[in-house]
């Protein structure tokens, strides 16, 4: 359950992280209510998670799942560039998390 809430909180940064960008392009309710929600669960999520999963750990994942996939939502919604170094060190972290989640 703890490492549902875990992933669960990584997503939730990246409806966060939308949000932020959403609020840079029009400030309108629905896009501060998308960043602050974003936000504010992802952050409930992974303080519940952190009962039972390290704090390096759980952060460290967190952290991954966000970076990870607030970079695919750039590149898939924003056009930003897909070159094959920037995929090669997303795949990286995610190869990072995996790991991480391997060995706890």
């Amino acid at each position: 359950m703890t490492w549902t809430l875990l992933i669960a909180a990584g997503l939730l940064e990246v409806v966060g992280v939308a949000g932020m960008t959403m609020v840079n392009e029009q400030k309108t309710l629905r896009s501060w209510l998308i960043l602050i929600c974003g936000f504010g669960l992802s952050f409930l999520f992974l303080s519940i998670a952190m009962a039972s999963i390290p704090m390096g750990t759980a952060y460290s994942i967190w952290t991954g799942i966000g970076t990870v996939g607030s970079a695919l939502v750039g590149m898939i919604v924003y056009n930003e560039p897909r070159d094959a170094k920037r995929l090669l060190f997303i795949a990286m972290i995610i190869i990072a998390v995996i790991g991480l989640k391997l060995v706890s």
